[in-house]
């Protein structure tokens, strides 16, 4: 199927968003002039509460309140400055055109800035402030995504046609917004926590075997893998399912692809994706599929504590509650499994008896 082509629309904002970098410039220099202290207020936003057994108020995509920060206040002096040199830098790369990374970023001032998180967290203000998301101000992440199977696109004029080899990876784009002339005649879309187990599926031919697109974010997703998943599901209109361990760690990746990030919560709405199915692997699936003890491993104190927390959060009562119930179980046996173990069975017993019975079990 032929989804819509896409135009970048990010090129098409620069003017109005070097007008607002303006007015706040020219409101905190004129603060500075009058003998006044600056003060930006900032949204505050978040992906989730904690309340997990009572009603929730959460509106994900509006502000919870706005946070006040100003010269008067020590603990705001250095984030301020912070803020404010990265706003000239990313005037700078608007005015000329230029994309730079968070880490190039740091590196421009690393004695003022001292550590890659404030950077971060000034962007992040950055975006509140200026209504945008993070590619609208040319900062780019260094893309580590990956893709292979039924798909062809361009981005930014250049071709990728997986479909000319189903089982060799491509690099996921990183200018999302550049990317249009989407086509595909996959059944669904398959995104797999680990490059080990995306490599372990090209190595067995899967999307010769099964009209699908996998992707990977390699652990964490990035940015980029986030959009562009968004981008295909969106124009293709197809199914997705998430593969990843059965571990905490694996359950939160999950549910950064669905949910999306704390930390990016105010641009959550361009990249969760809420119709994403978890495909496995489930804590129940030990004893459905046969895996043997030796494939269990003990949950570590910090494994626990971070299960703890998560099912703290309010959308899996609201959105997810059969998650729930499978990290409750998960915590309740203390134990955890890497979707390798799959392969006690056999090499391929992943890709050709796992994988496509819980497809089938998700689509009847």
């Amino acid at each position: 199927m032929e989804g819509n082509r896409i135009r970048n629309r990010s090129s098409s904002r620069t003017p109005h968003l070097l007008s607002k970098i303006r007015e706040l410039t020219k409101s905190v220099l004129g603060d500075l002039s009058n003998g006044r202290s600056p003060s930006l207020a900032i949204d505050v936003f978040r992906s989730y509460c904690r309340n997990p057994n009572r009603s929730c108020s959460c509106k994900p995509d509006f502000p919870e309140g706005k946070e006040i920060v100003t010269f008067c206040k020590e603990s705001h002096v250095h984030r301020l400055d912070v803020l404010l040199r990265v706003l000239l830098i990313v005037q700078q790369l608007l005015q000329e055109n230029r994309h730079g990374s968070k880490r190039d970023i740091y590196y421009m001032h690393p004695s003022v800035f001292r550590d890659q998180s404030v950077v971060d967290r000034a962007i992040n203000d950055l975006c509140i402030l200026l209504g945008c998301s993070r590619h609208n101000l040319n900062v780019v992440s260094v893309g580590k995504g990956l893709v292979m199977g039924w798909l062809r696109f361009t981005e930014a004029g250049a071709k990728f046609n997986c479909m000319n080899n189903l089982n060799s990876a491509q690099p996921v784009p990183v200018h999302v917004e550049e990317v249009e002339d989407i086509l595909s005649v996959a059944d669904y879309i398959l995104v797999v926590e680990k490059e080990s187990v995306f490599q372990r599926l090209a190595n067995d031919q899967f999307c010769r075997a099964n009209r699908c697109i996998v992707i990977t974010g390699r652990g964490y997703p990035d940015i980029p893998t986030r959009r562009f998943l968004r981008l295909l599901i969106e124009t293709l209109h197809l199914p997705a399912y998430c593969l990843v361990d059965c571990d905490p760690y694996g359950f939160d990746i999950l549910s950064t692809y669905r949910f999306g990030s704390m930390q990016m919560a105010y641009d959550a709405k361009f990249m969760r994706n809420p119709k994403m199915s978890w495909l496995g692997a489930f804590p129940s699936d030990f004893e459905k599929y046969g895996l043997p003890t030796e494939c269990l491993l003990p949950l570590t104190a910090e494994d626990k504590r971070k299960t703890e927390a998560i099912l703290l959060r309010c959308y899996l009562q609201r959105e997810a509650p059969d998650w729930r119930f499978e990290l409750e179980l998960m915590l309740h046996r203390g134990v955890k499994f890497e979707i390798e173990a799959f392969s006690v069975h056999s090499l391929s017993y992943l890709s050709r008896e796992y994988i496509p019975s819980k497809i089938h079990g998700q689509q009847n």
